[in-house]
């Protein structure tokens, strides 16, 4: 049985069939579809590959110093990537051993800075390159997180992404003065109503010709021409004005990640973006499906949402010279660190366990029956192509490239497994990730870059609107710089001015 969209009013691909998936054709997709590739990075030592500030290729240490970003920013322009997306954090991961000494020691996530403050210096020099920052909605108010999104979209000419999370740490909860984490679907009840008057501060706090610069009358904002935003909500309660004039998008793009029930409805109802990962096409092919359908469900178009996937290439002129390049980075590998981070993201302390000895299955096992169901299937899952899963083995795994796709080979090569997963999965893009910065996006725009230009995944070979605003390169459409009219934030916008 095929699953189709619900909603005939949009455009329908109907590719899920039972567990399994019908590729979509490529030359369906070559020249028409735009594979988007985002560089997937953080503003801190040891984001996805841990250890390798130790390797004399990887620049990770430098991320508090400006060059870095300003060089960084220079070559994705250069590379064509749709934006830089800025992963974050708070608080320390410190499950591993019970201490956030393994993570500290290691450079697991840690230092880690400020994202925003390195907007403005990379978009100085570039014209085109979108910027995502990661941002919670639950320990920052609304009004602050909107006015400091509004000024940027300002200051890069509209290319600001806000990548929502709810956290997912109670460690980030106690730095911020909580006692844990508000439960797991009510943090997103609360970002639902965070966007909500988000939506009002920005759409509908000031009408686009409100800015008059006028002499004649002393006038600079017509006053009739901003309003008051009045909000009393369960969670949030905000009255003021928008302190800042409408920028080129006002509403920045909207990615989000999460898969959850209450992750997928709030994904299906916000955001143009969503982070989908899994361990194959199949499986992520049916998550897609069924949150374009939910979207479509709530009157969206499922079209307007856009998938993308975690990936990271090692990359080299042959197959054989990329496995000699990823020999090289295990070198530098730390495995506490990739226990480290995976304990501060499953809750799960790996030091318990026999190092070298198979995970047990037994869920009343005594090293077993204290985790969740969740936790022991994340513990047990183990990626394609191992047949020993160990805490050791589980060390290596997490401590390169984190645990999103991996794939190792030519510019072919890694082409080839990017197809499989546009016309399997229905995938728009890739985060890409790295072992060594900046060098692997160096490789990207050497190796694999060029093949698929050849193929005719990345359009003419440069932006689909250069120099315009994030949204209008997400979707290829110039002077499309707001929301569309099926994003529930479009409703918010002042009556009377045009989109």
């Amino acid at each position: 049985m095929t699953t189709e969209l619900p909603n005939q009013n949009f455009p329908s691909r109907a590719f899920v069939t039972g567990s399994s998936t019908v590729p979509l054709p490529l030359d369906l997709l070559q020249g028409k579809k735009r594979i988007l590739l985002n560089a997937f990075d953080m503003n801190g030592v040891g984001h996805i590959s841990l250890g390798q500030w130790q390797n004399p290729e990887d620049k990770s240490s430098q991320k508090n110093k400006l060059p870095y970003w300003i060089e960084l920013a220079k070559l994705l322009e250069k590379g064509k990537f749709n934006a830089l997306f800025l992963a974050d954090n708070f608080g320390s991961h410190d499950t591993f051993k019970g201490s956030h000494a393994p993570a500290i020691q290691t450079g697991t996530q840690w230092p880690i800075y400020d994202p925003f403050t390195i907007i403005s210096a990379m978009a100085a020099v570039t014209e085109t390159l979108a910027f995502g920052v990661t941002a919670c909605t639950t320990f920052e108010p609304p009004f602050s997180l909107a006015k400091r999104f509004s000024t940027l979209d300002h200051l890069t000419n509209g290319r600001m992404a806000w990548n929502i999370v709810t956290s997912w740490s109670d460690n980030a909860a106690r730095a911020f003065g909580l006692p844990q984490l508000p439960e797991h679907d009510t943090r997103y009840a609360i970002a639902d109503e965070y966007l909500d008057l988000a939506y009002k501060l920005w759409e509908s706090s000031w009408a686009n010709d409100a800015v008059v610069k006028d002499t004649s009358t002393h006038t600079y904002t017509t006053p009739s021409k901003v309003r008051k935003i009045i909000h009393h909500g369960q969670h949030f309660r905000s009255e003021s004005t928008h302190q800042v004039d409408p920028s080129p998008q006002r509403t920045p793009v909207l990615f989000q990640a999460g898969m959850s029930p209450a992750g997928s409805a709030f994904a299906a109802k916000h955001a143009e973006c969503i982070f989908v990962g899994g361990p194959s096409p199949a499986v992520v092919a049916g998550n897609i499906q069924r949150t374009r359908a939910l979207a479509a469900s709530k009157g969206r178009d499922p079209y307007d949402l856009k998938f993308f996937t975690q990936f990271t290439p090692v990359l080299g002129a042959t197959d054989e010279e990329a496995r000699e390049k990823l020999e090289r980075y295990k070198q530098y590998a730390l495995g506490d660190g990739g226990l480290a981070l995976f304990g501060g993201t499953s809750g799960i302390d790996v030091s318990k366990f026999p190092q070298d000895e198979e995970f047990p299955t037994d869920p009343d096992h005594p090293l077993m029956k204290d985790l969740t169901p969740a936790q022991r299937n994340r513990l047990l899952t183990r990626p394609k192509g191992y047949d020993k899963w160990t805490p050791r083995i589980l060390a290596e795994y997490q401590s390169i490239g984190g645990s999103g796709v991996f794939v190792v080979g030519s510019g072919a090569t890694v082409a080839d497994e990017m197809e499989r997963w546009v016309t399997e999965a229905d995938v728009d893009g890739f985060n890409i990730g790295h072992i060594v910065v900046p060098g692997a996006w160096e490789d990207v725009i050497k190796y694999l870059t060029p093949e698929l230009e050849r193929r005719g995944w990345l359009g003419n070979g440069d932006y689909a609107v250069k120099g315009g605003t994030a949204r209008e390169n997400l979707y290829g459409t110039p002077n499309e710089a707001h929301l569309r009219p099926s994003h529930p934030g479009y409703q918010y916008k002042w009556q009377g001015d045009g989109n």
